[in-house]
């Protein structure tokens, strides 16, 4: 039987039982392709049947067509195997130190969301739902992780789910209850990584894509089976979990070499150590000077009055781009263009210090916890 890829409207809440026995099966190999689609959305729907071709013929081994988190332009679909998905799911619960049931606290129709209903399949144990369709929640947690069967228990969850949890006592004491809690969909500020630390969770930051069936490094270390390289300052990763190519673009160059993927991120690896020092397509050009965002983001997030931060270039006649910032501010705390500078100079050349600072009351973002940075650009009015 040909392969067909068929759309898969996944809900959110306790209704994503209903979907369990279809992803069993797309685990197993035993059945079609499927595309994840938000349930309930049918804009997004259409945008996404329309650009990943579903309902037409696709490549035989394909179990799932993942669509990458971008939102301008065409959405490309991650294509993966159900033996990725297995050896993704297979090498993470390795890493944690077995299998164990899993709470679900993002969106499923993204890789992240996906793996946590995967991996409790390949555990045997069905998943407790967070339903986050109208926000996360913190105080919803504790009772969520008291009804987890154990003996090992886990989540995944994005930065900003972490900061809303440190606020919330109840939150923070139940998630020192799980045996991991996986972070990843976005940098990990260090006073987030230390914070959550020092109140007793035990945190896994995670790095990889739908490309890699979600997070393939952790803690810096690939997993076991999971291959990292840099090509030219860029982090390449590989392994059994990489995708075999783009639904409809065979020869996209993020693919060139067989189950390899060329990641669009910088890095370095010391001592077996990935470090990811930020996005190569969001350098900004400023007065012939290139800046990378999120170096200057670490550097801002270490001030007392910062609680997140978000850096973009904007158009400038004079020096071509000119780095601006977006905060939210640190409860309490009033942060200015002043003081942000003189903090990023203590620290980085004072070209990287931002030239405008705007305070708003939360950073826009796209998909599980990424900035949206085109938002970001038009908060300044470009």
């Amino acid at each position: 039987m040909s392969n067909t890829l068929r759309t898969l409207a996944v809900p959110s809440g306790d209704a994503v039982a209903e979907i369990l026995p279809v992803l069993r099966e797309v685990l197993a190999g035993n059945t079609s392709a499927v595309l994840p689609v938000p349930a309930g959305d049918l804009r997004e729907t259409a945008r996404l049947e329309r650009a990943l071709a579903s309902g037409e013929r696709i490549e035989d081994g394909v179990a799932l067509v993942v669509a990458t988190s971008g939102t301008t332009g065409t959405p490309k679909g991650a294509m993966l195997s159900a033996a990725a998905l297995r050896a993704s799911g297979s090498a993470t619960h390795e890493r944690l130190g077995g299998a164990g049931s899993w709470l679900l606290a993002l969106p499923t129709h993204h890789i992240a969301g996906l793996q946590v209903l995967f991996r409790g399949i390949l555990a045997g144990l069905p998943p407790v739902v967070l339903d986050v369709s109208d926000g996360f929640d913190p105080a919803a947690l504790a009772p969520a992780i008291d009804a987890m069967p154990g003996p090992r228990r886990y989540t995944s969850l994005v930065p900003t789910q972490l900061v809303k949890a440190l606020d919330d006592a109840a939150g923070v004491a139940a998630l020192t209850r799980l045996d991991a809690v996986l972070l990843g969909g976005a940098a990990t500020p260090v006073w987030l990584r230390e914070k959550a630390t020092d109140a007793g969770i035990t945190l896994f930051r995670t790095y990889g894509m739908s490309e890699t069936c979600g997070g393939c490094v952790y803690n810096g270390v690939a997993l076991d089976g999971a291959l990292v390289e840099i090509e030219d300052g860029r982090v390449v990763l590989g392994g059994p979990m990489v995708a075999t190519g783009y639904r409809g673009l065979p020869e996209h160059p993020s693919f060139a070499r067989q189950g390899w993927f060329r990641t669009d991120d910088a890095g370095t690896v010391s001592d077996g150590i990935l470090t990811v020092t930020g996005r190569l397509d969001e350098a900004i050009s400023t007065g012939g000077l290139t800046v990378v965002p999120q170096v200057v983001e670490a550097a801002i997030l270490s001030h007392p009055d910062v609680r997140e931060c978000a850096i973009v270039g904007v158009a400038d006649r004079r020096l071509g781009e000119r780095v601006v910032v977006a905060v939210v501010a640190a409860p309490g705390a009033t942060p200015t263009l002043g003081n942000i500078r003189d903090h990023v100079a203590q620290e980085l050349d004072s070209t990287a210090a931002p030239r405008e600072l705007l305070v708003v009351e939360a950073l826009p973002l796209r998909g599980p916890g990424k900035v949206d940075r085109a938002a970001v650009r038009a908060l300044f009015g470009q």
